[in-house]
């Protein structure tokens, strides 16, 4: 009966060091859950900032574009009026 006891003894202090270990080591604390959260937090910030920037400079863009489309319109519509009155002086 008393090797029973040592033997239960043994298995107990065994179990109690292996879980020490494990929480000791392998566990993460809630103040690493809390940092990596307020990281997560931050980095879902900075994304829906870059968002906010790219949809701000595909606008911009759009506006640049819509510009230049007018002036090429207007310099064509020009171009035309110049040949149109080089014609017509040339037949003079």
């Amino acid at each position: 009966m008393m090797e029973n006891t040592k033997l239960r003894l043994r298995v107990l202090t065994l179990v109690l060091l292996a879980g020490a270990y494990a929480g000791l080591t392998g566990c993460a604390t809630t103040g690493d859950l809390d940092k990596l959260s307020a990281r997560v937090d931050a980095v879902a910030a900075d994304a829906a900032a870059a968002k906010a920037d790219a949809a701000q400079a595909k606008s911009m863009a759009q506006d640049a574009m819509n510009t230049a489309n007018e002036a090429k319109a207007s310099s064509d519509e020009t171009e035309m009026k110049i040949d149109r009155m080089f014609k017509k002086a040339m037949y003079k």
